[in-house]
């Protein structure tokens, strides 16, 4: 299973929470599932989000669409939001 990490600023948390939750939708189409919303304790601008990627050509399409970028806007994400695609390493036995 493949996870997509975002790290990004907000203007206002509470403007921005409804903003993100009415694009659930948008995110399902594209294969995430979140798995975890966090706030940074000093700064409560900062939100970094993981979601479970089931396909990651439909992932990095939805991270490029128009639609994404206007939502973003319109809920006050401030400067370049971070992407990761990670994946977990396969667990090895000790020799």
């Amino acid at each position: 299973m493949a996870y997509l990490l975002i790290e990004h600023d907000v203007t206002d948390f509470d403007r921005w929470k409804p903003v993100y939750d009415g694009h659930e939708d948008r995110r399902r189409q594209a294969g995430l599932k979140e798995v975890l919303l966090l706030q940074d304790i000093e700064n409560p601008k900062k939100v970094v989000l993981l979601f479970e990627a089931a396909d990651l050509k439909k992932a990095r399409e939805f991270l490029e669409s128009d639609d994404l970028q206007k939502t973003m806007q319109r809920a006050g994400v401030v400067g370049i939001p971070s992407f990761f695609f990670l994946d977990r390493p396969a667990l090895r036995k000790a020799a």
